[in-house]
This record gives C-alpha cells, structure tokens and sequence, in this order.
C-alpha cells in the first residue's frame, strides 16, 4: 500500500513512525514532512491546501490512502474534493468530510451538535459584531472566570480564559474587531468548568467506532500550568483518573451519542474524532471536538498502540473494521516538548539543533525541523518531542527528562513538570 501524510509537526511523525511499521506498507510520503519524517519515509514539497497538486501526485504515484494530519485540508473541504473528482474517488482519506470537519471549525456548529445529541457540555452563548451588547450582558450576568472562544480556526490561540469582568468586555470587543481575524467574527462565551481535562480518540467510520489510548496533554508554557496557551508542552498516557467506570461513562454520554448524532445528521466520516474532555466532579463533558489527532498527544498515543494501524486505517468503512484488534502497550509513554526560546509568543528560527544522536531508550519525534546538508536546524516554535516508555508514569518522565537535557539548541526551552498534577 502506497501512503501519504499531508503535515509537517510530531503528529505527523509519530503517525509515519506508526505507519512505516506496517509490512503491509510500500511506500510512505510526506508532505511536506520535516527532517524526522525523511529518515522513514520521503518528503515531498507539497501545499497542504493545494488540493489539485496533491491529487496529481496522489494520481502519479498510485496513493491508496492520505491521512490528513492537520485541521487545515479537513477544514477546507480535502475529504469532499477527492470524493467528487472520478479519477481519485478510489483513494481513501482518513479524515472527515466537509460537514464533519465543521465540529471542530466552528465552536458554535459543535455546540448546537453536542446540545441536538444530549453530550454533556458547558452552557453558552454566541455572539457577533451585532450582537455585542447582548454578549456584554451575557457576561454581566454569568459568574467569572470567563470563557470566550473564537469561533473559527485561531491556530490554538483562540481560547481565552479571564477573571475580570472589565478585561472579559474589551476583550469580547476586541475578539469581535477581528482579533484573531475571520475566525473571531462569532464569540462561543462559555460557561467556565473547573475540573481536570483528559484527551479520548476514537477512530471511526461514522458507524463503527475504535476508541485510542486516552492521554492528557499540557497546553501552558509555564510549569505549574502557568503562563500563556500553546499548542502542548508535553502529554502522558494513560491517564490514572481515567479508570474503567469514567471510560464507561464517557462511552455511554459522548462517544456513542456523538456517532448516533452523525448518523442522524447524514454526515461522512472517516477519521479521527478527539474529544477534549473534562472531568467534573467525576462526571465527563466535552470541551471541543477536534477532526484529527491531537499534538503532543499523538507522540504517547501512537507509541501505545501495539496492533499494526494500516490495515485497520484500510478496514474503515467495511465489516473487517470491527474484526482487526487495536491492542494497547500497558506501558506507560509521556512526551516532553522541546520549543523555541520565547515561544509561543516571538522566537527565531534557523537555530542548529545537537544531541539528537545521543538519545537513548527514547523516540525522537521531530516538530519544528528542517534539515540543510547533515545539519538539523530549529524550523518553528516546538521543535521536538521526546516521548519514552516506562512501567510506571514517573519512570516514563525521567527518561524523557534526561534525553531533553542531551538534546541542544539556543535558547531551548522545556517544562520539567509534565505529569505533575497526576
């Protein structure tokens, strides 16, 4: 089977660390890949929303399957433009259609779908430029602190979380004013849950379902949960609070209702769906909806799942789906993100990276990387995942931590409390 992963972060190189281990596997591309990806498969300088390109290479050289790893082609519609197009509708993408992919790119579309189904999620209201006063007195009226999430894709920075009334209102306004450009042109205000967040993914065909290995991933740059949003700093998997009773739970209220919602609105999907959820008082809701896997997530998820992927990736829409095991490592994997010095505000790129051959008993999966000649050099604002096993959560952290501090490049930076709240 000829694969391509559209991308370029660790996601995208876990999934072709996973994929590459397949014997079913013939060939493997990437695009556009980073300096990881090329030692297992080959990179192509490919626009990941340049669909026509990307089905002339598809075409050229006989894909069977693209996995979509960012949010991006599935928000634009990638699933939809191979299945209209005669000469590539043989050509499997694991990814939602256009409809589904709306749970994740728009917040409101994914409330109005969790309030439809009965999914347990936190209470809201949408607003625009219109509508804004009603958004002020639907704060003044709700108990801080305060949620407001961009509507649309915000690159993971469209979640504000604020204790004062005052800043929540200017910063509504200002959200509205095109903060975070389109995507803030409807504000979801959320009811604020206090509890502890856990990742679920499921794999799914919009009729059959797969639930992953569950992670919990770190979003804050600072240690302690401190500081501002990125896109992850580190994950563990399992989750210990995560138990059966919860998982049973989370089953029963979100995932089941969540595949019956799809059905009951006609929608084709075939992918990945992550839940973001929260545990309230021992009790699940969903935070958001994602349409593909998560990132650091991906780099414990991938490592713990023991069954060959492929064959169930190509099972997706038939009968076999449900026969093919997806058997998971009891191991314990965590994640330690190695980012860019003032990172996720202002960094520099272009910084030659060492040590990344001296790691021991760890999986190197390469984010922000590019390669020049024999020289690996920083190429964004994560640069690195170092992801380990271990019998235990603690054990898994302390090989993490001590391939983090072999690994070298200017002004590096990296949270050394990842698990810590577990």
């Amino acid at each position: 089977m000829n694969v391509l992963i559209l991308g370029s972060g660790g996601r995208e190189h876990a999934l072709s660390w996973k994929i590459a281990q397949s014997p079913m596997l013939d060939n493997l591309y990437i695009a556009p890949g980073n300096a990881g990806t090329n030692d297992i498969g080959q990179n192509v300088n490919l626009d990941i929303l340049d669909f026509d390109r990307i089905a002339e290479f598809a075409l050229s050289e006989r894909i069977d399957m693209i996995i979509v790893g960012p949010e991006a082609p599935l928000v634009a519609g990638i699933f939809d433009y191979f299945e209209n197009k005669d000469a590539c509708r043989h050509i499997k993408i694991v990814g939602p259609s256009l409809e589904g992919s709306k749970l994740e790119g728009s917040k409101s579309y994914g409330k109005v779908f969790m309030q439809e189904n009965g999914i347990p999620t936190a209470a809201y209201g949408e607003f625009t430029k219109d509508t804004l006063q009603e958004g002020i007195a639907h704060l003044r009226a709700t108990k801080g602190p305060y949620v407001l999430k961009a509507d649309g894709l915000a690159g993971g920075k469209g979640v504000l979380i604020i204790h004062d009334l005052e800043e929540a209102e200017e910063e509504l306004k200002s959200m509205l004013s095109g903060k975070f450009g389109d995507a803030s042109a409807t504000v979801v205000i959320e009811e604020f849950l206090d509890g502890i967040e856990f990742s679920v993914f499921v794999l799914t065909d919009g009729e059959r379902y797969k639930v992953l290995p569950v992670a919990k991933d770190y979003k804050r740059i600072g240690e302690g949960d401190t500081g501002l949003n990125t896109g992850g700093m580190g994950a563990v998997s399992p989750v210990p609070f995560v138990d059966d009773v919860m998982m049973k739970k989370v089953e029963d209220q979100i995932i089941r209702p969540t595949i019956a919602g799809l059905q009951k609105r006609k929608i084709k999907y075939i992918g990945f769906v992550f839940l973001g959820l929260i545990s309230v008082d021992g009790e699940p809701k969903v935070i958001e909806y994602n349409c593909r896997m998560g990132d650091p997530e991906t780099e414990v998820v991938m490592p713990r799942i023991e069954s060959d992927l492929l064959p169930v990736l190509g099972a997706l829409g038939t009968d076999e789906f449900d026969e093919l095991p997806l058997e998971q490592d009891p191991r314990f994997c965590t994640t330690v993100m190695l980012v860019s010095g003032g990172y996720p505000e202002a960094y520099e790129k272009g910084k030659q990276i060492n040590g990344i051959n001296e790691v021991e008993d760890s999986i190197v999966f390469h984010a922000g990387t590019k390669q020049e000649d024999e020289n690996v050099y920083t190429n964004g604002g994560r640069v690195i995942a170092v992801s380990s096993y271990g019998d235990s959560k603690d054990e898994a952290i302390a090989k993490s931590m001590k391939n983090a501090e072999k690994i070298s490049f200017d002004k590096k930076n990296y949270r050394k409390d990842i698990g810590f709240d577990l």
